[in-house]
């Protein structure tokens, strides 16, 4: 069974850091090439670049009151929710509709019925 992970390409778990700025502060994020690659996903969908995508996802956060103490863990979850909500048929695999144009409460409510209780 592990052989499917253990013998995957090492280039997915390779860590790559990225400077961007965000609000006129420059710094720096270290991710694994996997989770870059599924963060241009997100960001091509709706029509941005990562770095687009990143500030915008720090900002929204901010605004909505959550702490971002540890934000590259923040945009690790971002992934794989992604990918979870595809699986889930939340979020279609046509790439080609963008998230904006999905129907956010909806899916959340979904989501909401299919994790379990964390506490």
């Amino acid at each position: 069974m592990c052989k499917l992970f253990v013998e995957a390409a090492t280039e997915l778990w390779q860590c790559r850091a990225r400077s961007l700025r965000i609000d006129g502060m420059v710094t720096s994020v270290r991710l694994e090439n996997f989770f870059w690659k599924v963060l241009e996903e997100l960001a091509e969908r709706d029509g941005m670049n990562v770095v687009q995508l990143i500030t915008r996802l720090h900002n929204e956060s901010i605004a909505a009151g959550h702490d971002l103490g540890n934000f590259t863990s923040f945009l690790r979850v971002c992934c794989g929710r992604y990918l979870a909500l595809q699986l889930s048929g939340d979020v279609p695999i046509d790439k080609s509709q963008p998230i904006s144009s999905l129907n956010v409460d909806e899916i959340l409510k979904s989501e909401a019925r299919q994790i379990p209780d964390w506490n």
